[in-house]
């Protein structure tokens, strides 16, 4: 049992290792060894009380894998989407997905991180959220006003989670239509093409765009357009779009 204490305590002090593989390597032991050690979960939680914010993390991936996670800890997590490091904005991202699905906290928490958070952080939260794969309104209507975000990946980020909502609507088409006709940057256009043609909506105002847009001297907007184009040919008209 000393051993197994040891063993335990070691691998807590590796959550604050500086390389991020040793990171992993201990949350993964930690999470595989919690069902014989029922009393980890409350040492972490007072852990996670203790950490400063860039160290905290670790903790709480760990916590959210072996117990319900506190409100502390999927605050943690959700501020962890604006980390500089792309792998762990990603492993805590698919963590947050996880938990969206039957905890509406985490939901809520996304959310709120589309008003409040970095760029960073904003199209992490939309990229969770897509991914919970929710059909509320409440989701639906934040996709919707992140298309207006000053951030040019943030709308990026908007415009690909929009494309798989069939609901999107007359007016989320309208607002598609104008990204890709108006938006300044070329990466919003490209994308909104592609769900416009992804929505499967041929309206007359859409199908003339995209095929003016086949047409242009742009290499990666002709592109673009012509896949809308070519998918759009296939789906034929949404109900949204009747």
């Amino acid at each position: 049992m000393k051993e197994e204490s040891e063993r335990i305590a070691s691998l807590i002090d590796s959550l604050n290792h500086p390389n991020k593989k040793e990171i992993r390597q201990a949350a993964d032991a930690l999470i595989s060894l919690a069902p014989d050690f029922p009393q980890l979960a409350e040492r972490l939680n007072r852990l996670l009380g203790e950490s400063p914010p860039d160290k905290s993390w670790p903790v709480a991936y760990v916590l959210a894998h072996i117990s319900s996670p506190s409100s502390t800890c999927l605050h943690v997590l959700s501020e962890t989407l604006g980390s500089k490091d792309p792998d762990i904005r990603w492993a805590v991202g698919l963590l947050l997905v996880r938990l969206g699905r039957s905890d509406r906290a985490a939901v809520e928490l996304l959310l709120d991180l589309l008003k409040s958070g970095t760029p960073t952080q904003r199209r992490m939260a939309l990229y969770c959220l897509r991914d919970i794969n929710l059909k509320d309104t409440a989701v639906l209507r934040a996709f919707l006003e992140m298309l207006r975000d000053l951030d040019p990946l943030v709308r990026v980020a908007a415009v690909t989670s929009l494309k798989i909502r069939t609901d999107v609507g007359k007016d989320g088409l309208d607002h598609l239509l104008d990204l890709f006709v108006r938006d300044p940057d070329s990466r919003v256009r490209h994308t909104a093409a592609l769900a416009l043609g992804q929505l499967g909506a041929p309206t007359r105002e859409i199908r003339s765009a995209l095929e003016e847009a086949s047409r242009s001297e742009d290499a990666q907007l002709k592109k673009a357009a012509g896949a809308a184009l070519h998918l759009l040919q296939k789906k034929g008209p949404a109900p949204s779009a009747k």
